[in-house]
């Protein structure tokens, strides 16, 4: 599976109408052997039960019996990840989804799917482009989601099989010079026509340090502006190698961009421009449809909230209630704000940016927005 295909699935689950039957959210690891992951699935299993009654639970069991058929079968070794959403009822639906990267064993039932996890992979591994540079030979890969899915190029070098006995040692130095100028122009122009179609933000170059640094001088500014590293050298070997090598150092460039969003959140709020921070006032600006970017500390721990399908209305669960404070309306609903929040960012096409640790976005509450534009109440809020 490639970035696209995630953030298609994550948008038809952001929008997945309700319905009367719940869903049930199930992720699980699957980096250890089978009898591990299923025991984790199973203990959850018998909690849920305990906690749904009469014909939800029923709904529940119809949904369970889809996801342990599907366990049940072939699931490939390479493997590592597997994120399962399964409805029964009269609307159901079921959506299982297979990476070759860990996600942790996590399982919850609600109105809606829970989409965090899908979110927090995508950012963190996103999509990224490697550019090896060898002795006699020059690749680009794609890379999405830890997976290589794209590997359409190999160029070999033209080597010289003679040199004219006529030819002087500058004739010969100045030739091979203009060689290796070509091959260095077709890669560039391979490697911006990869890019471009491929819509990656980020290039390694990887192989000998000479090689990779001569085609690094080399590059126009749009795609010097992408370079995550010039990497060590790198012997040109099977396709998963190149994952190993460069999956890790991706991961801590990933880490950087965030901690940068988590700063620039903090100056436009110190500096009271477009942004907002903390639970509430991140919730509203979603809500209004106002947020460029959703970002969440990693370790975010989010209040129960309600809302109500009726006007709307919607606050942090204090006490137990089965009516709308607002219109009186029976038509509840409680979720989490963490879940909701990066549901309504989605549904919008927000970017959402998850932070492994920023003191600063902790201090805020563990979570803000960068504001696409403020509304009329704000320019109120700002003016007092």
């Amino acid at each position: 599976m490639d970035l696209k295909d995630l953030q298609k699935h994550i948008r038809s689950l952001a929008t997945l109408p309700q319905a009367e039957a719940p869903v049930i959210s199930c992720y699980l690891n699957l980096e250890g052997d089978k009898v591990g992951y299923l025991q984790t699935l199973g203990a959850r299993v018998r909690l849920l039960r305990k906690s749904l009654s009469g014909r939800t639970l029923w709904l529940f069991e119809e949904a369970l019996e889809q996801i342990e058929r599907y366990l049940n079968g072939s699931i490939p070794n390479s493997v590592k990840g597997l994120a399962i959403f399964a409805r029964s009822g009269r609307q159901p639906f079921f959506l299982p989804l297979q990476f070759r990267v860990p996600l942790p064993n996590w399982v919850a039932v609600n109105t809606t799917p829970n989409i965090y996890h899908l979110v927090e992979l995508k950012d963190t591994y996103d999509h990224y482009v490697v550019l090896i540079a060898a002795e006699n030979k020059t690749r680009i890969v794609g890379i999405n989601l830890g997976t290589v899915t794209e590997d359409v190029w190999r160029a070999s070098s033209e080597r010289r099989q003679r040199v004219c006995r006529e030819w002087t040692k500058e004739h010969c130095q100045n030739h091979l010079r203009d060689r290796s100028h070509r091959l260095t122009n077709d890669v560039i122009r391979m490697l911006d026509r990869f890019v471009s179609a491929g819509g990656y933000g980020h290039v390694m170059l990887l192989g000998k340090r000479c090689m990779a640094m001569q085609i690094r001088r080399a590059l126009p500014k749009h795609l010097a502006a992408k370079v995550v590293e010039v990497a060590r050298a790198f012997e040109y070997g099977r396709t998963k190698d190149v994952v190993t090598a460069t999956l890790a150092s991706f991961i801590e460039q990933e880490e950087r961009e965030s901690m940068a969003v988590a700063d620039k959140l903090l100056s436009e709020v110190n500096s009271n421009g477009l942004a907002v921070a903390g639970t509430h006032d991140s919730f509203e600006a979603l809500a209004r449809g106002q947020v460029d970017t959703l970002v969440l500390a990693q370790t975010y721990e989010a209040e129960l909230g309600w809302t109500c399908a009726s006007c709307g209305a919607w606050d942090v669960v204090r006490t137990e209630q089965n009516t709308c404070s607002q219109c009186g309306e029976k038509k509840i609903r409680q979720f989490n704000f963490r879940e909701e929040m990066v549901r309504l960012a989605e549904q919008m096409e927000s970017r959402v940016e998850v932070v492994n640790h920023s003191d600063a976005l902790l201090r805020l509450g563990g979570v803000g927005c960068l504001l696409r534009f403020l509304v009329l109440e704000d320019y109120g809020a700002k003016a007092a």
